[in-house]
């Protein structure tokens, strides 16, 4: 075969040196150029590291054993060889930024599950990078006043569950500057200051937070490809509100990440929750930023310990599964059963009339109502089957107001009913019942009680306590305008909100930091807008845009005018989903021949696929893989193959 001239560029040569030319020909393969190049060079030092990057194709010339013509390259090629690994700047959930060595030659998702391994955070599925927003540059010297903790010079290791060492990684534990990066990471950040949380961007509308979502990356496209350079800034953020296996354990990082998101949600008002609920997640906040300055963070647990832990769990999984065939025997004779007086609204039925009281009967996972106690014996006016409902609660202690919501799903849709009942125990065992239904369980299954004593103690802590005047409320150094969103900053004074802050406080101040992270992040997961995402589109027929809330297992059509919910679909009814690359439309089935087409309008279609294929990957995960991520299934489900 001929030989032709190549013209390669060597990034660390410098921006000014010219080109190296080689002489190849077309059946030369990808890793005899980059030897070629090297011999040119005469430079010894470690290449590994490098690859071609080949610049009108926006693509990476991985597969060394590829030749030029099999790749397509001709003498008109711009190639580029450069490192594959570079400088990040990465802002974390926490409003603090991290320097390190990223991939940008890998997909998005393995490049985050490299972050991930080396920030020791397990599922790194759960999370992404996204473009932050843009500030405005009011001075000039604000990027030099920034800290920066780099990382840059730690060795990426492969290891998804690295070794401790006096509680934390081993890569951390290697000097003092390391080590201050871990607490950073692993301990959350002071309470910050009103003027701080009045500064940063907050959405105003749904509009404004669909916008977010136009911004995160391609996860199976790699950082160079969608125009990210080195030293560049990217957010990380968890993006599938979906969270498995949170052990706090293992999880120290993630879990004080993930609250440091939950929290500056919660402060930007990026989920709106009730006052109450406000003053509750002030006190939370209050009292997690007070035990953790007085509590060391470091996690020291023996590795014998842990051994002998996950011995006796294999031991008890195993046990349970040889019984389990007598117990479950057992249960279903001494299965408990709930049934009581409560009140029943339909808001879907265009009635004016308010709660109607029947007698309730709770059995397996579904609730059958009569007129009276005396007739519970012969047929029900309606049995409602709870399984795969939404359970969402309605609850304010001090009006004495004890809701439950469901949402029923249905072939059009889903179907909203209310429950109220009389008192807190009633609430907590039916809520707790109606919980376990949803999910496919029964009164018999073991967790009944716990599911009960746990809304118990979410009741006691919205109690406030009437004794205003506290022994140690004196005391409190207390600034409430950092723990609440800046409508209450307007809304109320400081002397007002301390004493509501403080009441609430006498519930959590018993916690350890531990539960009390644990028990914050429970009251989010537990509010109505909890891990919608949202994107403007435009339904095929329709002549205005609505909003699309994405959610861990259904889609929610919402109307833009009045912000009302027009339809709900579920995951588990879909049968399959498509999109049209040449037109950017997304069409999705679901039984029952329901068919929706929409395109979107504030974030690409990719995004969209990406997030409804995400949430159906992380309902796949199971326990018995939990330490095996299947990336081939979540790209096959999120990739998509664009028009060529």
């Amino acid at each position: 075969m001929a030989a032709w001239d190549l013209s390669v560029i060597v990034e660390d040569l410098g921006a000014d040196a010219p080109p190296i030319t080689i002489s190849v020909a077309s059946d030369l393969h990808i890793g005899g150029v980059i030897l070629k190049l090297v011999e040119k060079m005469q430079i010894k030092r470690d290449w590994s590291d490098h690859a071609l990057w080949w610049e009108q194709k926006q693509r990476w010339l991985l597969r060394t054993a590829w030749t030029l013509e099999k790749c397509e390259v001709h003498a008109d090629a711009r190639l580029i060889f450069m490192p594959q690994h570079k400088p990040l700047k990465l802002g974390l959930p926490n409003g603090l930024t991290l320097k390190l060595r990223a991939c940008f030659s890998n997909p998005v998702f393995q490049t985050v599950m490299g972050i991930c391994r080396l920030l020791s955070i397990r599922h790194p599925e759960e999370l992404s990078l996204l473009r932050p927003v843009e500030e405005k540059k009011k001075k000039k010297d604000k990027d030099l006043s920034e800290d920066i903790y780099d990382l840059t010079e730690v060795p990426l290791s492969s290891v998804s569950r690295p070794c401790l060492y006096n509680g934390m990684p081993a890569h951390f534990a290697d000097s003092d500057k390391l080590e201050a990066v871990y607490k950073m990471l692993s301990v959350t950040q002071p309470l910050p200051a009103p003027e701080a949380i009045a500064k940063q961007y907050r959405p105003a509308s749904v509009v404004d937070k669909a916008h977010i979502n136009g911004r995160w990356l391609d996860s199976s496209r790699c950082l160079m490809q969608q125009g990210v350079k080195e030293n560049d800034r990217l957010w990380l953020r968890f993006k599938f509100f979906s969270f498995y296996d949170i052990d706090p354990k293992y999880d120290v990082v993630r879990v004080t990440q993930l609250y440091e998101q939950a929290r500056w949600a919660i402060l930007l008002e990026d989920i709106d929750c009730t006052e109450e609920e406000m003053m509750l997640f002030g006190s939370l906040q209050y009292h997690i930023s007070k035990v953790s300055q007085s509590e060391p963070q470091m996690l020291c647990s023996s590795a014998a310990l842990d051994d002998l832990e996950t011995a006796l769990q294999s031991l008890e999984v195993k046990m349970e599964g040889e019984s389990s065939s007598a117990s479950e025997l057992l249960k279903t004779m001494t299965a408990p059963e709930l049934n009581d007086y409560l009140k029943i609204f339909r808001p879907k039925r265009l009635t004016l009339k308010g709660y109607k009281q029947y007698w309730f009967k709770f059995q397996d996972t579904s609730i059958s109502y009569f007129k009276s106690k005396e007739e519970s014996i012969g047929e029900p006016i309606q049995q409602i089957n709870l399984k795969g409902c939404e359970v969402a609660p309605d609850v304010n202690v001090a009006a004495q107001k004890f809701l439950i919501k469901l949402l029923i799903p249905a072939p059009e849709g889903m179907n909203e009913v209310y429950l109220r009942c009389e008192n807190e125990q009633q609430y907590a065992e039916w809520m707790a019942a109606c919980r376990l239904a949803s999910k496919g369980k029964s009164l018999a299954d073991s967790t009944f009680q716990s599911e009960i004593d746990s809304i118990r103690s979410f009741l006691a802590m919205q109690k406030t306590n009437g004794s205003q005047g506290h022994a140690d409320a004196g005391d409190e150094s207390i600034n409430p305008h950092s723990l609440v969103s800046p409508r209450y900053h307007k809304k109320y004074k400081p002397k007002q909100l301390t004493p509501r802050i403080l009441d609430a406080y006498q519930n959590v101040a018993q916690l350890s930091l531990t539960d009390a992270l644990m028990r914050f992040l429970q009251i989010w997961q537990a509010l109505p807008d909890f891990g919608l995402s949202y994107v403007v589109v435009r339904f095929k027929g329709s002549r205005k845009d609505e909003v699309l809330g994405i959610a861990p297992n259904r889609l929610i059509r919402i109307d833009l005018g009045v912000g009302d919910v027009v339809k709900t679909w579920r995951y588990n009814n879909m049968k399959q989903w498509n999109v049209n690359w040449d037109i950017k439309q997304v069409a999705i089935e679901f039984e029952g021949n329901v068919n929706i087409a929409f395109s979107c309008l504030t974030a690409d279609c990719k995004i969209v696929h990406e997030y409804i294929g995400g949430y159906i990957f992380m309902s796949t995960r199971s326990r018995e893989k939990s330490d095996v991520l299947n990336e081939e299934l979540f790209h096959k489900l999120t990739g998509g193959h664009e028009a060529l």
